[in-house]
């Protein structure tokens, strides 16, 4: 099925100026492997900031900055051969492999997790959720972002499949639940805690960094 849930113009933009943390970053780059359209959209945004740019008042650069260049392009940092991934390859290159090499940690019903390493403004992780299976019902107390890389889920805004991206933000409770027939895999990211709505989620929430 094609893509249906897109990146924002907010967001996207935010991404051309480099102004998302490294988290979000990370899921857009995704999404952007996946997505001819909003890939498009990119471009119109970084055209635009390339005209924003080149009309800015030219700032001196350090006596040292051509050598320092010239030093660089001398020694260049090897590129790591690309690795075999049914993953798309920004978070393949990421995480350096395919799913065999996440390191999974059990939430409970089946349902797994893994924290990547990203900077501390924002929180990335990839969620395995069982077939059929629930994740406990939440609010926000930020911004949530869930990219869809395998199987689907519904929730009370829609369903969302393969390459899709859910925006949540403070206003929004749901309960996302995987499809019958496929696990669903998504890798999602927060720049703050989760509001679980049940005591146990709750009481754990601080263990499993959600």
């Amino acid at each position: 099925m094609p893509i249906r849930h897109h990146i924002s113009d907010q967001l996207l933009m935010a991404y051309s100026a480099g102004q998302l943390p490294e988290a979000f970053s990370l899921i857009m780059a995704v999404h952007l492997s996946m997505c001819d359209d909003c890939k498009a959209r990119l471009g119109a945004f970084d055209a635009v900031g390339g005209v924003v740019m080149g009309g800015c008042d030219a700032v001196a650069m350090g006596t040292d900055s051509l050598a320092a260049t010239l030093a660089k392009l001398d020694n260049p940092v090897p590129t790591p051969p690309r690795v075999q991934s049914s993953l798309p390859a920004p978070l393949a290159d990421y995480i350096g492999g395919d799913l065999s090499a996440v390191k999974w940690r059990s939430l409970g019903a089946g349902v797994r997790q893994a924290i990547l390493p990203t900077d501390k403004s924002a929180t990335a992780r990839l969620l395995y959720i069982p077939a059929g299976k629930p994740v406990p019902d939440h609010g926000h107390r930020g911004t949530e972002l869930t990219l869809v890389l395998q199987g689907a889920f519904h929730d009370e805004v829609d369903r969302f499949g393969p390459g899709d991206l859910e925006i949540a933000d403070e206003e929004l409770n749901h309960q996302p639940i995987a499809e019958a027939g496929a696990d669903c895999i998504c890798l999602a990211a927060t720049d703050a805690p989760l509001r679980f709505n049940a005591f146990i989620p709750r009481l754990v929430q601080p263990f499993f960094r959600i």
